[in-house]
């Protein structure tokens, strides 16, 4: 049992980006039944199916702050709201929560292993691709005041407790190692492994309801990811008969293209040391600790972009007030009112993470 994929950040809710994201907690978890047999003393394989399922919170801003106070400046001078309205500043008027579970998916998991003596070993695994399908999530709306849900309710509203469906892949993985003993208390290993990420082309949130979808509420968040490599060294070394030391670095590759960057899951290139020990206290049973400290490499001028629904919803209806084109035009010029908003960022990341592991052999 164990969670092969997830993410959890939380940027706030007011923070400048809130309508790309405010903050999410994606997990998926794994049960892997697996059988092994060790041909002869040189070649073993393994086989197993993985049954996955997955829960996705997320929480993301509806209305930018900005593009609501243009829209109430332009109300204003064309006389469809009072001089004594206020402004948002930088508080998000509008945001949805999408919460939901996945259905279960099966894949599975192959391997095989080469010792070619005593001293070096090869190995390969592949684990499959799986589709996780939220088939009926549910969306809740929320107003930073009453002045927000004056001014977007009337399209918005519609989300408040609607359901959703979503689909996004947990991609396959390739994975190529050797490891090799140059004397009998040290082990090298290493592996290189490939994650089938651009399987990952878009995240889409479509709405069951029709009239939802007619006013363009679905959401399709480009991502466009690429395969990427994620190359891994370590040592191990017998201190004593129950005491091993270990040291390793990870260097994992960034899948994610710089103009599809959505802050949601800042997936920047990764240099990430490790140290670790074991301790047996008794023969069979193993107590493993580990470190891992995880370095991003920064990327700057990153970008997305997301529809403006309150700009499209407010030059709409200027247009079904008997607006011309070249006038409504005009009202979204004047007073910098978009339809698309683009998001461009420097990001930067570290982690710190550490891991406790328990086993016992019979």
């Amino acid at each position: 049992f164990y969670t092969p994929y997830g993410s959890s950040i939380n940027w706030t809710d007011n923070w400048p980006g809130s309508v790309l994201n405010q903050n999410v907690s994606l997990k998926a978890f794994t049960i892997q039944p697996t059988l092994a047999w060790a041909i002869n003393d040189k070649f073993s394989i393994g086989l197993g199916a993985m049954v996955t399922w997955a829960t996705v919170d997320l929480n993301k801003g509806l209305v930018s702050a900005s593009t609501a106070d243009n829209v109430i400046n332009a109300m204003k001078t064309l006389g469809q709201l009072p001089a004594s309205v206020g402004s948002f500043g930088s508080t998000t008027p509008a945001s949805v929560n999408l919460n939901g579970k996945t259905r279960i998916a099966v894949g599975f998991n192959i391997g095989a292993m080469y010792n070619v003596n005593d001293r070096l070993t090869f190995g390969a695994s592949f684990r499959s691709k799986m589709d996780m399908k939220v088939k009926a999530g549910e969306a809740h709306v929320s107003y930073a005041n009453e002045l927000a849900q004056t001014l977007t309710g009337e399209t918005i509203d519609l989300i408040n407790n609607a359901n959703f469906k979503a689909q996004m892949p947990c991609p396959w993985v390739l994975s190529l190692g050797a490891s090799y003993k140059p004397v009998d208390r040290l082990t090298l290993a290493f592996d290189a492994r490939l994650t089938g990420w651009h399987a990952y082309k878009s995240l889409d949130v479509e709405f069951l309801d029709e009239q939802l979808v007619q006013k363009g509420l679905n959401q399709y968040i480009p991502k466009h990811y690429k395969n990427s490599w994620c190359f891994s060294l370590g040592a191990q070394y017998a201190l004593t008969e129950r005491f091993d030391l270990r040291a390793g670095l990870m260097v994992d590759t960034s899948p994610v293209d710089k103009n599809y960057y959505n802050p949601e899951t800042p997936g920047m290139t990764k240099i990430e040391p490790t140290l670790g020990l074991s301790f047996r206290p008794v023969p069979q049973l193993s107590i493993d600790l580990g470190f891992m400290y995880v370095a991003g490499t920064g990327i700057k001028g990153a970008s997305c972009e997301s529809p403006d629904l309150m700009g499209k919803a407010f030059l709409g209806k200027l247009m079904a007030a008997g607006m011309t084109a070249e006038q409504v035009a005009g009202i979204a010029t004047e007073f910098n009112i978009p339809t698309t908003n683009k998001f461009t960022a420097d990001y930067k990341l570290h982690a710190f993470i550490p891991s406790i592991g328990v086993s016992y052999s019979f």
